[in-house]
C-alpha cells in the first residue's frame, strides 16, 4: 500500500470509531466506579490501576512487537478489549471490584499495546513521503471522536445505563478489529531495517528527498506515505518532522549521543563494514543489538539518539500539564457557567478540536523542503502551554473560543511533529521508543492529575494550570536551546572538516603542477 489511500482511511475510520467508545467509555467508567466503590478515593484508584497498567505495558511493548507481527498485536488488543467491555456490560448491576479492576488492566494494557503497534506501522502501511499526512488524518480523527465521545456521554447512559455504555465501547473494539483484519495492512517492513538511524537534528520533511525503504516481495516500499499516526511511524529520515535519519544515531556504546553500553565496551563500529571507511555502522551493524550494562530502563534507552530521548521527556512534561487543565476545566466550567457546565465543557472542546483540524491542513499544505522537528516540537509545546494558561484567565466567551482553537492548534501541530519525528527513526527502534513514549505521557499524565488536583484544594486555578505549562514551556526552551547548540556545534564540525579537505586538495594540486614544471 502506496500513499494515504482508500485502505488506509477505512483503517483510520474504523480506529475513530474504536476512539469514539474510548472517550464515551472515559466518562461512563469514572460515575461506574464512583458507583462501585462508593468514594472518590476508590475511583482514583481504579484510575491509577489503568494508568498504571499502560505505563508498564509501554515498557514491554517494543519486546512484545519485536517477537510477533504489529497487526497480530493490533487484533488480540481489539479482541481483549472487546471481551472485557462485553464482560462489564453484562456484570453492570453488582460488579465485583475485582471485576472492574481486571477490566480496567485489560483497557489500559490494550489501549497502549494498540496504539503503540499503531503509531510504529505508519510509515510501512503508507510510506515515509506521507507519514506526515497520515498522522493529521489520524489526529483529526481522534478529535473528532473525542468531542462526539464526551458529548455522547451523558445522552447514552440516560437512555440505557451503564450497560448500554459499555455494549457500545465493545462494538466500536469489534469494528476496529474487524477492520484490521479484513483490510490486511501491511504493518512490518520485508527487510532487517527499512531506513538508517535517526540523526538526532530537525530532518527533511516527510515526503521530501527520502530514499524509499526495502519493499519486500509482498507489498509497495514500506516507507513511502506512512501517516503520522504515532503508531506506526514512518521510517527515519522521511517525514515532516523527521530528523535525518541516515546520521545522527550513533550505535550504542560509541558514547556521542546513546548511553555507553559499559565501562569497557568496544566501539559499536570500527569502520571496517563501512563504505567509506570513516567508521560510521553500516545498516545491519546499527540494527544488530548490543550488549548493554545497567537496568531495564538503560537497556531500553541504549543506542536511542539523545534528541530523540529528550524529545520524550518533554512529551513526558506535556503529559503532566495537560493533566492540571483537565483536572481543572470542570471547576472552570461550573465557575462560568453553574447552571450548564457539560454546555461550556463541550464548546471548549469542540472549538479545540477545529484547532487541530486546522493544524493538519496547514502542515499538509507546508511549503515541500521545509523541514520539521524539535524546534516545531518546542515551539508549539509552547504556544500550546501559552494557550491553556489564557483560556483560565476568565476571558469573554469569543476569546475563549478563539483561545481554545489557538490551543487545538498547537496540541495537533505537536501531536503530529512528535509522531512524525519518532517514526522517522528505523523500524526496529519505533517499537521501543512509541513504548518508551507512552511510559513517560502516562507516568505525567497520572503525576499530574495526582498533583494538580490536590493543588487545586488550596490554589486557584489558574495559578495550577500556569505553574503546570509554565514547567512544560520551560522544558520546551531547555529543549530548543539544546537542539540550536547542537546544530551550530555541528556546523562548526562541517566547516572544519571542509577546511582541512581543502588544505589537502591544495597541497595535492601543488604537488603535482611542481612535478610537471621540473619534468
Amino acid at each position: 500500500m502506496t500513499g494515504v489511500d482508500w485502505r488506509f482511511r477505512s483503517l483510520v475510520v474504523a480506529h475513530a470509531v474504536s476512539a469514539y467508545g474510548t472517550y464515551l467509555n472515559l466518562i461512563a467508567l469514572s460515575l461506574f466506579s464512583y458507583e462501585v466503590t462508593g468514594t472518590a478515593w476508590g475511583v482514583g484508584v481504579v484510575m491509577a490501576v489503568r494508568l498504571l497498567s499502560g505505563v508498564m505495558a509501554g515498557l514491554a511493548a517494543g519486546a512484545v512487537s519485536a517477537r510477533v507481527t504489529r497487526r497480530t498485536v493490533m487484533v488480540v488488543t481489539d479482541l481483549a478489549q472487546t471481551l472485557a467491555m462485553v464482560l462489564l456490560a453484562l456484570w453492570s448491576s453488582g460488579t465485583p471490584l475485582v471485576v472492574l479492576l481486571g477490566a480496567v488492566v485489560v483497557l489500559g494494557a490494550g489501549n497502549t499495546f494498540f496504539n503503540v503497534a499503531l503509531r510504529s506501522a505508519v510509515p510501512v502501511m503508507v510510506g515515509q513521503d506521507s507519514r506526515a499526512r497520515a498522522n493529521g488524518v489520524l489526529v483529526t480523527a481522534r478529535s473528532v471522536a473525542t468531542v462526539l465521545g464526551f458529548a455522547s456521554a451523558a445522552p447514552v447512559i440516560a437512555l440505557g445505563g451503564f450497560g448500554t455504555a459499555f455494549a457500545v465501547n465493545a462494538a466500536s473494539f469489534a469494528v476496529s478489529g474487524a477492520a484490521v483484519l479484513v483490510l490486511r495492512p501491511r504493518t512490518d517492513s520485508a527487510g532487517e531495517d527499512d531506513a538508517p538511524a535517526a540523526t538526532g537534528e530537525d530532518g527533511p520533511p516527510a515526503g521530501e528527498g527520502d530514499s524509499p525503504t526495502k519493499t519486500g516481495k509482498d507489498g509497495p516500499p514500506a516507507g513511502k506515505d506512512g501517516p503520522p499516526t504515532g503508531e506506526g511511524d514512518p521510517p527515519a529520515g522521511t517525514g515532516k518532522d523527521g530528523p535525518p535519519t541516515g546520521d545522527g544515531v550513533p550505535p550504542a556504546g560509541n558514547g556521542k549521543d546513546g548511553p555507553p553500553t559499559g565501562k569497557g565496551d568496544p566501539p559499536a563500529a570500527t569502520g571496517k563494514h563501512s563504505p567509506t571507511g570513516d567508521g560510521a555502522p553500516s545498516a545491519r551493524e546499527r540494527s544488530e543489538p548490543v550488549a548493554v550494562r545497567g537496568g531495564p530502563l538503560r537497556r531500553r534507552v541504549a543506542g536511542l539518539a539523545g534528541p530523540l530521548l529528550g524529545l520524550i521527556a518533554l512529551r513526558g512534561l506535556d503529559a503532566l500539564a495537560s493533566a492540571s487543565h483537565n483536572v481543572a476545566l470542570p471547576l472552570a466550567a461550573h465557575a462560568a457557567e453553574p447552571a450548564e457546565p457539560a454546555v461550556f465543557m463541550t464548546r471548549f472542546w469542540s472549538a479545540w478540536a477545529v484547532g487541530t483540524l486546522l493544524a493538519h491542513q496547514v502542515l499538509k499544505r507546508r511549503s515541500r523542503g521545509t523541514s520539521w522537528g524539535e524546534r516545531a516540537f518546542a515551539a508549539g509545546t509552547c504556544a500550546m502551554s501559552f494557550c491553556f494558561v489564557a483560556a483560565f484567565t476568565g476571558l469573554p466567551a469569543p476569546a475563549l473560543t478563539a483561545a481554545a482553537v489557538a490551543a487545538g492548534f498547537a496540541d495537533g501541530w505537536t501531536e503530529i511533529v512528535y509522531t512524525s519525528r519518532l517514526q522517522a527513526a528505523p523500524d526496529r527502534q519505533r517499537g521501543r521508543l512509541f513504548g518508551l513514549s507512552a511510559t513517560a505521557e502516562q507516568s505525567g499524565f497520572a503525576l499530574g492529575t495526582v498533583a494538580a488536583a490536590a493543588a487545586l484544594e488550596a490554589l486557584p486555578a489558574l495559578a495550577v494550570v500556569g505553574a503546570f505549562h509554565g514547567t512544560a514551556a520551560c522544558g520546551a526552551v531547555v529543549l530548543l536551546l539544546l537542539t540550536v547548540r547542537r546544530q551550530h556545534a555541528r556546523k562548526a564540525e562541517d566547516r572544519s572538516s571542509t577546511s582541512k579537505e581543502t588544505g589537502e586538495d591544495t597541497h595535492g594540486t601543488s604537488t603535482g603542477a611542481s612535478h610537471l614544471h621540473g619534468s
